[in-house]
Order: structure tokens, then sequence, then C-alpha cells
């Protein structure tokens, strides 16, 4: 690691259980971030500023006026840019000593392998239920961490999967929930488990502490309230069952 690396990265090396050895397994790392929306923005900037050394940023879409509300790679300038690709100059910009890829691609049964395969973790930062289990059944075939969360307006969850360790996210939910193409969303909820997502896919990366496995983390900011629930995996899971 370079002097300028160890200067950025004093604060939290500082860690107990982290250290130069820690930092250098960060930056060993990549990690695949699906969605660039509320989630997948804020996430990708904590993960950058922590040094993961390789992102691969997923997102077909291109910035909207509406997303701007909690989208904070996108800005004014970015209306109407792919959103991979503007979010993944800014990260650059952030911190040059990572590798930063931009996919301008849906993630579908055809690409999902090849796009998801290489990475020692993938966060889910989408917004639609058939994308979000083509990602857990990819990520359990290969043994890949899965850091998942969801949100809509004052609320949100989050749960991370380590195929073999714990349930899976059709564990779960058997059945799958309908999708809802237009639903309200606060960019400080989206923030929030953004943070969270970034928080437990380091944890992972790096072998800290206890992640969201077998545990459901829910909130409600109605009221600023926070609860776990916990979850089995199921004998009989379709994607993880056999494990």
């Amino acid at each position: 690691m370079s002097a300028d690396e160890l200067e950025r990265y004093d604060r939290q090396m500082m860690i107990e259980g982290w250290g130069v050895g820690g930092q250098e397994r960060l930056k060993a790392s990549q990690v695949a971030v699906v969605g660039m929306g509320g989630l997948g923005c804020p996430v990708s900037l904590y993960l950058a500023a922590a040094g993961v050394g390789t992102l691969v940023l997923i997102d077909e879409g291109r910035f909207e006026l509406s997303n701007l509300n909690r989208q904070i790679l996108g800005w004014v300038e970015d209306i109407g840019r792919l959103k991979a690709e503007s979010a993944a100059e800014k990260i650059r910009a952030l911190n040059p000593d990572i590798d930063v890829k931009a996919v301008s691609e849906v993630v579908d049964e055809d690409n999902a392998e090849e796009l998801l395969s290489d990475s020692d973790a993938v966060v889910d930062a989408l917004d639609n239920w058939r994308t979000r289990f083509l990602l857990n059944r990819v990520c359990v075939e290969h043994g890949t961490p899965l850091i998942h969360a969801g949100i809509s307006g004052l609320y949100g969850q989050a749960m991370t999967i380590i195929p073999g360790e714990g349930p899976c996210l059709r564990c779960v939910l058997p059945e799958t929930p309908p999708e809802v193409p237009r639903f309200p969303v606060l960019g400080t909820t989206a923030g929030l488990f953004a943070m969270i997502e970034a928080m437990e896919t380091v944890k992972v990366l790096l072998g800290l502490g206890e992640p969201l496995v077998g545990r459901m983390l829910v909130f409600d900011g109605s009221d600023t309230s926070f609860m776990f629930i916990d979850v089995k995996r199921l004998r009989t899971c379709p994607v993880c069952g056999h494990l």
C-alpha cells in the first residue's frame, strides 16, 4: 500500500481486527453493486471511500429529475446520462486508487453469471423482486455473500445472505411478492439502509463482527423504531435447501 493509502485509511485501520492486513484484503476485493438508485449510489460512495479495490456498478438506466431526491450521484447536469457511467466518474474522483467499472446493462438470466461470478460480495440495491431473486440464486450457486436491503417510504429492511451459513432470500419469501412499479421513497430512508449495506459488506469481506445472517433488520421511520426478525433456513428451499 502507498503512503497516501495508509494516510487515507488510517482511522478505519485503527478498528480492532482491521489493521493494514484488513485494508489490503479490502483492496484485493471486488464488489458488484446492482442498481445505482437510492441505495446503490450511497453504497458505492462509502465502499469506495473505505477502499474496496474494485467496484462493479450495474444499472441500465439514465438519471431523471425525479431521481434526484435520493440518488445522490446524479446531479442536475447528469439528467439523461447513464447512471452507471456518471456515478463511476464521481467515484473515481473521490478515490482514484480503486478500480471502478460501469456496466450499463440489465441483469438477466443471460448475463447474471458473467456479471456477478467474479465478485467477492454482491449488493442488492434493486427495486424489483424478479432481479433480486435472480441475484439470490446466482450468489447461492457460487457461494457469494449477498447483502440485501429494500425500502419504501419510511420503511426499510436489510439482511445478509451467506450461502450455507444462513437462510437465503427465498427462505424468507417462498412466494414472490407482487411488483410495485412506483412506490414512495424518502432519500434519508434509502441513505440509512445504504449505510447498513455498506457496513455489512465490509464486515463480510473482513470477517468482522456479526453480520445480519439469519436476522432481518426492520426499520419504521414513522416512530424511529428498529427490530430484528429471526429467519431460519428452509430445508425445502428450492435455492439453498441442498447446502
